[in-house]
């Protein structure tokens, strides 16, 4: 039995390592040239009930507790005036219940879990097609592969998606202008200090201004506006009067260039017809509002597929059969969550339904 895992993120990564716990062998193919490629982004806020409970089933519960950040449970709310709304830190012996973790650090930890030539870097897959009973895999130098199951773990753009529905994501709305202020605490001691040691909202009357402390000295700096998808970054940073002044100090001390993220979202409750030998996981399945479910439900979809195959390993059908109907039900009801929470973060008065919302 050959499994082919298409994507090197959090979910591909979690499946390949649970399938080798139950002693199944996988291939993830990913299009980075290497793990040190590029940047992985901000930190990822990992639940007991999805990500730690996937991380528990992989047998590296130590291995995250060691690695993630209980402080970066902290959250600071602000109104654009600089009036702090919330204040809310997190005590040293706080059970870990969304601790933060750079998502290198999570990455490194699932890479170091899998045998070697697990992951095959540099395969940048492009498109499949039926072979014997399963799929021939093409990628971008021209080699190929084959397999009996084939899984998409490859995002919001998944080039497996198109073989089980021709539904797309479609724009939001919403922009993020996002950077960073590298060695914060040395560079920009005031400004570190006013961020904290994890989450920083400020909320205005038209776009909402973010800022997080990551574990490896870097604060991550974005900002969130409802805006066209061809917006200027310099728009979206040039605030408002009203603002109070440090808001554009911090904007001003980051030291990359903005890079414009558009948010993209799949139609709440997509499903498609059952395939024999191919499915999705993660973004590739459920795209949804980034509001702290992404990688934890990538993370659980994995763990509940391993599980399910390790059940069924000489019926595939069985396998997803079992997998698919219960991940479209599960991902379902947090999607129309995730929306709930973007609609409550949107508008001039944001600050107040947040507010509300941890009350």
């Amino acid at each position: 039995m050959m499994i082919a895992i298409i994507g090197g993120g959090p979910g591909g990564l979690t499946l390949a390592r649970i399938l080798h716990v139950h002693g199944i062998a996988s291939v993830v193919f990913e299009r980075d040239a290497s793990g040190a490629a590029r940047s992985q982004g901000s930190m990822l806020d990992l639940h007991t009930d999805t990500g730690q409970a996937a991380l528990q089933t992989a047998g590296l519960e130590r291995e995250f507790l060691a690695a993630a950040r209980g402080e970066g449970q902290d959250h600071r709310i602000l109104d654009h005036t600089g009036t702090m709304l919330l204040q809310e830190d997190t005590p040293d012996d706080a059970p870990m219940l969304r601790p933060e973790i750079d998502r290198a650090d999570l990455r490194d930890i699932l890479l170091s879990s899998l045998p070697a030539q697990t992951v095959r870097w540099g395969s940048a897959f492009t498109h499949a097609e039926p072979h014997e009973g399963g799929y021939l895999l093409h990628f971008a130098d021209g080699s190929t592969a084959t397999c009996d199951l084939l899984v998409g773990a490859d995002g919001a753009n998944s080039r497996v998606r198109p073989l089980l529905t021709d539904v797309e994501p479609t724009y939001s709305g919403k922009v993020v202008v996002q950077s960073s202020i590298h060695d914060a605490d040395r560079t920009q001691p005031e400004l570190a200090e006013m961020v904290g040691r994890g989450n920083y909202w400020v909320f205005g009357p038209d776009r909402l201004l973010g800022a997080q402390r990551n574990g490896n000295g870097v604060v991550q700096v974005s900002i969130s506006i409802q805006a066209p998808l061809d917006l200027d970054p310099a728009e979206a940073i040039d605030l408002p009067d009203g603002w109070a002044p440090q808001f554009r100090r911090l904007l001003a001390a980051c030291d990359e260039p903005f890079v414009v993220r558009p948010a993209y979202l799949l139609p709440i409750g997509m499903t498609w017809p059952r395939r024999s030998g191919l499915t999705l996981l993660g973004d590739a399945a459920h795209l949804m509002p980034s509001h702290g479910e992404g990688a934890n439900q990538a993370m659980r979809d994995a763990a509940e597929l391993a599980q399910a195959i390790a059940a069924h390993p000489a019926d595939l059908d069985a396998a997803l059969e079992q997998y698919e109907p219960a991940m479209f039900a599960r991902t379902s009801k947090v999607a129309r969550m995730s929306a709930e929470i973007a609609e409550m973060m949107t508008g001039p008065d944001a600050a107040q339904k947040v507010l509300a919302f941890f009350g």
